[in-house]
Parts: C-alpha cells; structure tokens; sequence
C-alpha cells in the first residue's frame, strides 16, 4: 500500500509541492489574522472581515490543492473539466464562509468546533469535487481507509483550529494558522495516497508537465495576489487603528486647546516622578502656576482672545523646558509643572524661566495684554510625603503668591495649613451664624451734598464674632460666596432690609448690595417681586447696588436680568465706578439710576489733582447722562465743600453719618416707625433681631 510520503515523494513535483505548501501557510497564516481581525468588530465590518478571511482560506485550500494536481504524476493523460473546477473553487470559499461566521458567532459554547469543522468539510468538499474534475485516461479507484483519513484529518485539524482561535491567548493566531494549514495539506496528501489508476491508452496524447508548470505558476500568482491583498487590508486596517488609538490616546492624555498634557497626563506623570525621585533619593518640585488677567482678558476681549492667549503662552512655556522638567494645563487658567532638583539651584532658573515667559507682552489682534502669573512651590519630599498632599500644598503656596502683590513666587509653608484651618473654620461659624441669625443689618445714611437733606440709607450687612469680635464684611463675604452661603444670606438681607424701610416714616429709600452670585441666579427678578410684595415696600423705594466687575461675570444675561429688575420700578446703582472694569460702553449699555464714585478717590482728591480731574469728569459725566453721582467715603468738610462746588448730587461717608442699627437711627430721631409718635431722643426698644427672622 503506498504511503503518504511516499506519494508525495515518488508521485509529485517536489518544486511544485513546495510551492504548495508556501501557498498552504501562507494563506493559513493571512487567514488566521483576518480571522481575529473578523472577532473584535461587529456589524457590517465583522461580515467584511469574514468575507476576506473565507477569501484568502478559500483561495488557499483550493490553490494548494490544483498546483499540487498539477505537480501530480499519474503516468497517463490528464485534464481538468473547467465547471467542475469552477464548482470546487466556489465550494472552497462559500463552505470557508459559512464555517467562520458561524466560529465566529459565539452563540453557544462549541459553536467555534463546529464552524472548524464546517471549514474542514469544506476543504473535502472542494478537494474530491476537484478530484472529479481531474480527468485520467484511467480506471479511478480509492483507498477506503485513506480516503476516511484524509476527512477525519480536514475536519479535526480545523475544528481545532477555530477552536483555539476563539480562546485566544498570545499564541492563538500562529496555532490556528498551523492548525489550519495542517488541514488543508493532510487532506489532499492523504487523499492523493488513496487515488488510484489504472492507464487505459485510448490515445496517443501525453501530458505536458512544461505546460503544467507554468498552469500552476500562473495559479500560485494568482493566489499571492488574492492572499496578499487580505494581508493588506489587514495591514491597512491596523496601521488605521494604531493611528486611531495613537489619535484617541492623544486627545485623551493632552489637551485639545494648547497641545499640553491634561490633568490625567499630568497626574500619571507625577505618579511617576515621585516614585523615581523616591528610589533616587533626590527631590522633585511641583510648580502651581495660575494666570493673573486671564478672567479679565475673557471678559473684556471674548473668549475668543483668551483661548489666543492660552495657545501663545503654552508655546511659550513648553519652550523652556529642559530635560527632566514637564509642564501641562490642569484648568482653565491653571497649569502645573515639575522640576527634577538634581541642583536645588536649578530650580530658581527653572522660575525665571517660567516667569520670563508668561510676563512677557501678548498681543491678540490689536489688544495687547501681560498675562502675568502666580508661582506655589511645594518640594517632595521636604513638604509632602505624597501626591495628594504634594499638589495641596502647591495650591496653597500659589494661593498666597496670588494675594500677595508683592511676590510672583512663594513656597510653601507649614503655617499655610494653619491659615487654611483657620478659614475653614470661619466657614464653619458663618454657616451658624446665619443659621441662629446672629448676623445683623447697619444703616449709614446718604444725603444731598447741597442742602444735606436725607435722601435714604444703605443697608450693610455685620458680623459680630461671639470670641473675634467684628469682622469686616471685605472678610466673610468671600466666604460665603466660597462655601454657597451668599444666596441664603442675600435673600435674608434683601428680606429683613426692605420689611423694616417698609416702616419708616418719611418712606426713604433702602439700597441693598447685590454680589455676583446673586445676579447669576435666573430666580432674582422673582425673588424680588415677591419680597416687595410680601413686604409691602414700594418698589421706587428699594435701590440695588452693584459694581461693574459683577456685571462683567456674564455681561449679557447680567444686563438682561437688571431690565427684568428695573421693569419693577426699582433703581439700580453702579457701585464702586472708577475701579475695576469701569466702562463707558457698560453706562451706554444700561440706563442706571445713580453711580457711586469710590472711597478711594475721594480720599486723594485733595493731595492729587489728577484724582480731582477724573471726579470731575465722572460728575460731567453723570450730568450729560441725566445720571445721579454719589459720592462715597465723605470725611472732611473740605471733601464735602469740593463735592458741592463740583455738583455732586449726594453724599455718604463719615462724616454725614456712620453704619449704625436701626435702634440708634430711631433714637436720633432721623427716622420714626409708622403707628409711633415718639419725638426725637425718644427711647424705644425694637427687637430687630425678631423682625429680620421673621422676614426670612
């Protein structure tokens, strides 16, 4: 009986064999990754992706197969009946097809096995139907045990080859493409041991085996190119997703707007430079690094300008950078950099380096700004001894160097903490004192500067420590606006203040300070309407007042919010004008009822004739927009005179009258309650303290 090997050796081309068996692993191989590509998609793509995989395995079993045929000596006249061939060629790739979808499905546990074994009937399909094909000048007769053999080899080989492809492991594409050439080559050597033939010489022809050579070379190029083009649709398709992931890995790990790491870059990076500093024994710095005029550049620019300016200065502080230093932007206007100190002295450099960039002149179209910055140093591991604390310590050394105007830079310090703690802790008592009402309401008093004639009186909110004493309202009201006690606390100024000028007798107006917070809140025309109404306060006799920096929050809504206001019938004041953002587009903009010039103008008008000169131009001002002027921080006579000679409309400061409680007002006899006659110096007793919680 002969023998496998020696079928292949005695009864074949060897060079055709191996060029077989090339084209057998070749297409395996290809096969077994466009396999593993088809596993990891989904939809229309997993159905393409199945469709070059069924491809190049169809192209190589059935290649394998008709160059191996055409290498096969069989001693008489051979041919090839062209449909039956065609049929074998579709076999090959419709029965590889249905095998790998199904494989590929994951529908029950053994579905892989039997979408192998699918393949491998496929491959005895394709190859006994090309077999028929294969026309002898012969009787053709079969070796029964080879014959079973040969499909019990197909089907096993690829059952097991789908089968590990669908488990995978790091070796899996290489076993299945083993596995799968394994079955493709044993069955038709298997099945080429079992064919007989016995010559009958009908005619004289011969086989040309020149002829047959060059059938099979022009097949074996064909199937290289069919193979290679599913190994360059596999090699497209993932060079495409390396540069997808590279892309996605990329926008997550840096910032879109500057190109700088992001914060999850930055963090992993000082996961990292903290642990190698820890094993060197050597000290890392983290640099807090916030903006100081990016807020305002925003507001008075657009959006636009500041994204402009963020672009220009992370180019210009990624310039700097040296080996062992990194920069990335962790908020808005926040960045954040490390510093090995392999040299403690490096680091100073390392801060000029930084502040040299950012404090140089950025020009945005024809706007030209200095960002500024400011520096909170903490050094691992002298300040920290680990991540958490490291970054907290460096956003408290840059909190001080931004209140400090004096510093650029400022390193941490363990008093820092207890600066912390101890606003923490004011927090803590604000949110009891409002909520056991131990804040209270002042009244200072605003009068004509001509004829002194009370016009109304500023309600301004106090604080009495129970252990710090008075703390200035410059003090607590940051607080609140931090820890979201400014609305409550407002709504209950705004209550108690217009429920007690409800009462006064002459009806002056009241003026109530508005924050920022306030006037971003969508309910505060609402929340205004009602407590005129529940308080039964005239609106023309309720003033709010603002500053201009608390309009430039959100310029727009804020305007609109203010036209909703002043619909009522109540005034609206302009705070603090001749600070800040002071504008004359923002006096255009809106028609206020009054503008207040600051203290601190009033106070250097007698020593600085530039001051003098604005005030005056303020005071024309407000006379060409048939605006009232308010002067605020009257202390002198002399500051009094100058105000009346310039024609200022109304005063307030000092020396008209001092914050006081309402209590001390009455006893002065500037203001008496309605359903009470008492006269001037009359003592009465008002608990005020009941009034305003029963406004709240």
């Amino acid at each position: 009986m002969m023998t496998v090997l020696g079928c292949i050796v005695y009864r074949h081309d060897l060079w055709l064999v191996a060029v077989a068996a090339m084209l057998c692993i070749a297409g395996s191989w290809v096969a077994a990754r466009l396999f593993h590509r088809a596993a990891t998609t989904s939809g229309l793509q997993r159905i393409g992706w199945h469709f070059l995989t069924a491809l190049a395995a169809g192209a190589a079993i059935w290649c394998t197969h008709f160059v191996a045929m055409l290498g096969f000596e069989a001693s008489v006249p051979v041919g090839f009946d062209p449909v039956l061939t065609i049929v074998s060629l579709l076999i090959a790739v419709l029965g590889s097809t249905v095998g790998f979808v199904i494989a590929g499905s994951r529908l029950a546990r053994g579905t892989a096995a039997v979408g192998g074994a699918i393949v491998g009937l496929a491959i005895v399909a394709m190859h006994y139907t090309g077999m028929m094909a294969y026309r002898v000048q012969g009787i053709v007769s079969w070796d029964r045990p080879y014959l079973v053999a040969s499909v019990i080899l197909a089907v096993g080989f690829a059952a097991a080859a789908l089968h590990i492809a669908m488990h995978r492991n790091g070796r899996a594409d290489n076993l299945m493409a083993s596995l799968l050439a394994a079955a493709i080559l044993s069955l038709h050597f298997t099945g080429m041991a079992a064919f007989r033939v016995q010559p009958l010489l009908i005619d004289a022809s011969f086989v040309n085996p020149q002829a047959f050579q060059a059938l099979a070379l022009a097949v074996a190029g064909m199937a290289l190119l069919i193979v290679g083009a599913g190994l360059a649709s596999y090699l497209i398709d993932g060079s495409l997703r390396a540069e997808s992931i590279e892309r996605l890995r990329k926008m997550a790990m840096n910032d879109s707007l500057t190109g700088l790491p992001n914060r999850v870059n930055f963090n992993g990076r000082l996961d990292q430079e903290i642990d190698q500093a820890c094993h060197a024994g050597r000290k890392l710095a983290l640099v807090g690094i916030d903006l100081n005029r990016f807020k305002e550049i925003n507001d008075l620019r657009g959006h636009h300008a500041g994204d402009e300016v963020l672009r220009i200065v992370a180019r210009r502080i990624s310039g700097v950078l040296r080996d062992g230093e990194f920069i990335a932007r962790v908020g808005g206007d926040e960045f954040a950099a490390l510093h090995r100190m392999a040299d403690p002295g490096n680091l100073a450099g390392f801060l000029a380096r930084l502040e040299e960039a950012l404090f140089k002149p950025v020009r945005v179209d024809d706007y030209e700004v200095i960002p500024g910055a400011s520096f909170g140093v903490a050094i691992y591991p002298d300040d920290a001894a680990d991540k958490a604390t490291l970054i907290n310590n460096a956003d408290l050394a840059m909190y001080r160097a931004k209140s400090d105007l004096w510093r650029t830079a400022c390193f941490y310090e363990p008093s820092m903490d207890e600066t912390v703690r101890a606003r923490r802790n004011l927090a803590a008592d604000l949110r009891e004192a409002l909520a056991h009402h131990q804040l209270s309401i002042h009244y200072q008093v605003q009068t004509s500067v001509s004829t002194g004639q009370i016009l109304g009186y500023e309600a301004l909110l106090r604080w009495n420590h129970p252990q710090r004493g008075c703390i200035t309202p410059t003090e607590f009201i940051p607080l609140a606006e931090e820890n979201g006690l400014i609305l409550q606390m407002g709504e209950w100024v705004l209550r108690s203040a217009c429920a007690t000028a409800a009462s006064w007798e002459p009806p002056y107006k009241v003026a109530v300070n508005l924050s920022a917070v306030q006037l971003a809140h969508a309910d505060l025309p609402l929340l205004v309407r009602q407590v005129l109404e529940e308080t039964g306060l005239p609106p023309h006799r309720l003033e709010l007042e603002l500053t201009e920096t608390t309009i430039f929050a959100d310029k727009e809504r804020s305007l609109h919010m203010l036209r909703q206001i002043k619909a009522l019938g109540v005034s609206i004041s302009l705070d603090d004008f001749g600070t800040g953002y002071s504008s004359l587009d923002t006096l255009r903009s809106f028609a206020f009822d009054k503008i207040k010039i600051d203290r601190s103008f009033i106070s250097e008008a007698a020593s600085n004739p530039q001051t003098a000169a604005i005030i005056r131009a303020i005071l024309a001002l407000g006379k060409s927009l048939g605006v009232a002027v308010l002067a605020e921080g009257i202390e002198t006579s002399d500051q009094l005179q100058m105000l009346n000679l310039e024609g200022c409309d109304e005063g307030q400061g000092f020396l008209l009258g001092r914050p006081a409680p309402l209590s001390e007002i009455l006893d002065s006899g500037q203001i008496t309650l309605k359903g009470r006659s008492d006269g001037p110096g009359t003592t009465r007793k008002v608990d005020f303290g009941t009034m305003g919680r029963a406004a709240v």
